[in-house]
């Protein structure tokens, strides 16, 4: 089996070599040890870095990664196959976020000159005045815990 170090697994990547330790602490990655204590790579590692750097450009936790790739077999490089079952499982979970950002987006056309120092009117901050009750001021800088919007 041919093995990489960590210096080609990052070259052929484009991960940092600091990037590549932090995803092996997290599982997300396994290495080999040589007798001198220099990680290697199975191949394999370049296709799972790959789908790890996928999943968070679509805003995938590192822990949602974790999760999903404990699901694929270690001993063997990542399948288009597997991505296609790993990017179905994500589907409902980014449709939710892509309508939280419509809704975002939607709702700063309200932001405009609302002056959001005094957080009265924000739909985003703070929906229907609810923070009023506990002050004047931008509540929130000031330590308020946040209201959780219902709806």
């Amino acid at each position: 089996m041919e093995l990489l170090t960590i210096g080609e697994l990052a070259d052929r990547s484009g991960v940092a070599t600091s990037a590549l330790r932090f995803y092996e602490t997290k599982g997300l990655i396994e290495s080999e040890r040589t007798a001198g204590n220099q990680r290697r790579y199975p191949r394999a590692a370049l296709r799972r870095v790959s789908l790890v750097r996928a999943a968070q450009e679509v805003g995938l936790s590192l822990g949602e990664v974790a999760e999903a790739l404990e699901t694929l077999p270690h001993d063997r490089t990542p399948t288009k196959s597997d991505w296609e079952k790993l990017s179905r499982s994500w589907r409902k979970r980014l449709d939710r976020q892509i309508a939280e950002l419509q809704a975002l987006r939607n709702d700063l056309t309200d932001c405009i000159g609302c002056g959001c120092l005094s957080l009265k009117s924000c739909a985003i901050f703070n929906p229907a005045d609810a923070i009023a009750e506990r002050g004047s001021g931008p509540r929130y800088l000031l330590g308020d815990e946040k209201i959780q919007p219902t709806g």
